[in-house]
């Protein structure tokens, strides 16, 4: 058996979300919607299905989806892309897995920032990458000048960012990724940025890629998800930008890993893609609805509740709502004793993690959040002091 892999526990998400089936309870753990993807994207791709090829599409992605990622970035982020810098993956994650296959070699280094998603860091021990860990401190969670200063060095190969973050909320502004993006050029360091969440913004924040950042367009790789940007994560459609020869470098490691994606989800994404301004307007109100009506729900309960920026998620502050408990404790107490299921923050560290704070995903329902706050509050009864 290859120890990395067999010594890690089942993901947090599947943990949680097994307990959230076996006691009936409202999941506001896994950070999946129930509601808000578009009718039309799934119906192109359920007509594709029937009319189109079911057969291997080209390892890098059908034309039409490749075409599309470079049309909807130069429309949304101004990026000027070429279809050769495109490959479309099976999922964000497999398009992280590919790039960190195929740029790292045994004894690199690799900076990741904590807390963070949990498929970066096993990935990087396995390709024999040594990962340095830089610490974002809550409330803020904020990139600084003595963070960067102390993290990058030169022996830094690779960065792997996430913007929007989660499981934060944090949506990075100019003056850190602009700190970010020196340290890379200064370093001569590549970056690999986990964008997934670049739609899901609230509050009137617009994204800015890391790649267009002076000096990063010819050092970054930029991972997108459908999954985030149609409510659609079980499709499990993403890709990778990135200049060559990044591009052909992670493309290799990609055709054997899944090799290709359902070409019929591609046709509904490449469609999807496509769609005007209204859309992506209408679905950020929709969710920054849904997280203004779980924060103030919570609020009224009495628990203190984290500012969220982006993605879908919202993080509650334990110690500060009076509940003298670690986040393992009460998410494990939560979902067998009061039939709802949230994450613990401490499950995205590897070491010495934050104990106080949980992640809530308000991508529900008004009905759903409205029973997971009512049982969040019963929840929140079981540790009264």
């Amino acid at each position: 058996m290859n120890r990395l892999f067999a010594e890690q526990p089942v993901t947090i998400f599947e943990h949680v979300s097994g307990l959230a089936r076996e006691h009936d309870a409202v999941n506001l753990g896994q950070g999946f919607p129930d509601f808000g993807w578009p009718e039309d994207v799934i119906a192109r791709a359920a007509d594709a299905l029937i009319s189109a090829s079911n057969q291997y599409p080209s390892m890098r992605g059908l034309p039409e989806l490749r075409e599309a990622v470079c049309n909807h970035y130069r429309v949304h982020q101004g990026l000027e892309l070429d279809v050769g810098q495109v490959t479309v993956t099976s999922g964000g994650t497999e398009a992280l897995t590919a790039a960190i296959i195929g740029l790292i070699e045994p004894g690199d280094e690799v900076l990741l920032f904590e807390p963070l998603y949990d498929s970066y860091l096993p990935i990087v021990r396995q390709c024999g990458g040594i990962a340095r860990i830089a610490r974002l401190e809550p409330p803020g969670w904020r990139v600084t000048q003595a963070l960067i200063d102390a993290s990058f060095s030169d022996r830094t190969k690779l960065v792997i960012f996430n913007n929007p973050h989660n499981p934060t909320g944090r949506h990075f502004d100019e003056a850190e990724l602009a700190l970010l993006a020196a340290a890379c050029v200064r370093h001569d360091v590549i970056a690999l940025v986990d964008e997934v969440w670049e739609h899901l913004l609230f509050d009137g924040r617009r994204h800015r890629p890391l790649s267009s950042l002076p000096g990063m367009a010819e050092r970054t790789v930029k991972v997108g998800s459908a999954g985030k940007i149609f409510s659609v994560t079980g499709w499990k459609v993403g890709w990778m930008v990135a200049p060559e020869p990044l591009s052909a470098a992670i493309a290799r490691a990609h055709q054997f890993i899944t090799f290709t994606t359902p070409p019929n989800l591609q046709s509904g994404v490449a469609y999807g893609l496509g769609k005007g301004q209204a859309y992506f307007d209408d679905m950020r109100t929709q969710f920054a609805a849904a997280r203004e009506r779980l924060a103030a729900g919570l609020n009224e309960a009495g628990f203190v509740t984290l500012p969220s920026e982006a993605t879908y998620f919202l993080c509650v502050d334990l110690a500060a709502s009076g509940i003298a408990a670690d986040d393992l404790d009460f998410c494990e107490r939560a979902v067998r004793e009061a039939g709802v299921a949230a994450i613990p923050l401490s499950a995205f560290y590897d070491q010495e993690p934050v104990r106080h704070i949980i992640r809530l995903c308000f991508a529900k329902r008004e009905e759903t959040l409205a029973a997971g706050i009512e049982r969040l509050r019963a929840a929140r009864q079981l540790f009264a002091r």
